[in-house]
């Protein structure tokens, strides 16, 4: 069965944070698959979330690295809203972003289990 591991930015256990994805309290590490299950795999801890950022406080590509090192093993980085890294996310990475649209965890699986298929090709574009 095809499966996405998708990680969440978050504020706290059920609602996605409403501020730059580095910034998040943690992640929620989620497996979705093709047939709409979902499993919490774990909650990791933002190591990023204290860097000192030197780019006016917002974008900084040193915070960009340190999100992407302790997420190297995500297909997709999902999020409530877009920050400047996500668009160097998006373009310089292998990972596939999603915007939720929702700061509800689980309203946003929902969204995430829709658009299965989408962003399976997606991943596996960036996988090629």
């Amino acid at each position: 069965m095809r499966c996405l591991k998708v990680a969440f930015g978050m504020e706290n256990d059920e609602t996605l944070i409403d501020a730059h994805y580095g910034d998040s309290e943690f992640f929620a590490i989620y497996e979705v698959c093709e047939d709409g299950s979902v499993k919490l795999l774990e909650k990791r801890h933002n190591k990023a979330k204290d860097f000192e950022e030197h780019d006016k406080g917002h974008g900084d590509p040193g915070k960009f690295k340190a999100v992407i090192n302790q997420l190297s093993d995500v297909d997709v980085l999902a999020a409530f809203r877009m920050g400047p890294n996500f668009l160097r996310i998006r373009d310089n990475t292998n990972k596939v972003v999603f915007f939720t649209r929702t700061r509800e965890l689980s309203v946003a699986l929902q969204r995430i289990a829709e658009n299965f298929d989408d962003l399976w090709e997606q991943v596996q574009a960036k996988r090629a």
